[in-house]
């Protein structure tokens, strides 16, 4: 009987987490010409989020066969042009229900991508530990605030689309309950001496593909089911 060692598993974990993002990613470009026109940028944005998720998953696949170390700076090439693409259309869904402001656009952008910088400056040992964590989880933290109290949620709770109101709040819970895994990796690394030895990433791969592919299917389905909806209206 084989045993398989932790590393093998992360190896195992890193391709499986590319080969569910890349065929997540064409089923949502394939999906972009099903949907409403007004809905096609945020199954499209993402759609870039899965394609750039896949691609760190498969360099730092690439990157753990030739070094045998956890390659944890793919994650964060992955997560800083990801997460960010998952935030924007979720600003692009509740445009739907209500406009929103060019400058929530722009903070949103510079917020989700600072919250990932951060963690990683500080997980890499260039800013103390305790600030990264704190500032990274300050961004997280404005960013659940923009989702639940802020302008997108008035312009979704006050819509009469019950389809896209629905769809919005099981986004927003991925975003506020599966994210969470990253502010606490950060912080089991950051503050528990923790040396990844293959686990961390396994989580990471497993967080991405339900953080992800699991966003982006269901924002697909909001906008087919919205979107029927509205022409049925």
């Amino acid at each position: 009987m084989t045993v398989f060692e932790t590393g093998d598993l992360a190896a195992a974990s890193y391709l499986s987490n590319f080969l569910g993002l890349a065929v997540a990613a064409v089923l949502l470009l394939l999906g972009s010409t099903w949907v409403d026109k007004s809905l096609r940028i945020p199954v499209t944005l993402c759609a870039l989020a899965l394609l750039a998720a896949a691609a760190a998953s498969f360099e730092g696949r690439l990157a753990l066969a030739a070094s045998g170390k956890i390659p944890v700076l793919y994650h964060y090439a992955g997560w800083i042009i990801s997460l960010p693409l998952l935030v924007l259309a979720l600003w692009f869904l509740a445009g739907r229900a209500g406009q929103q402001s060019v400058g929530l656009f722009w903070r949103l952008v510079i917020v989700s991508v600072l919250m990932v910088f951060a963690r990683y400056l500080g997980e890499a040992g260039y800013m103390h530990a305790t600030l990264a964590f704190l500032i990274g989880l300050v961004f997280w933290l404005y960013i659940l605030g923009e989702l639940y109290f802020g302008r997108m949620d008035e312009a979704v709770r006050l819509s009469t689309d019950e389809l896209l109101r629905r769809g919005y709040f099981w986004l927003r819970l991925i975003v506020t309950v599966g994210w969470a895994i990253y502010p606490l990796g950060n912080f089991i690394t950051s503050f528990g001496g923790y040396q990844d030895d293959g686990a961390l990433s396994i989580a990471y791969n497993v967080a991405d593909l339900l953080n992800i592919a699991i966003f982006g299917a269901a924002l697909l389905a909001t906008a087919i089911l919205s979107g029927a909806d509205g022409k049925n209206a």
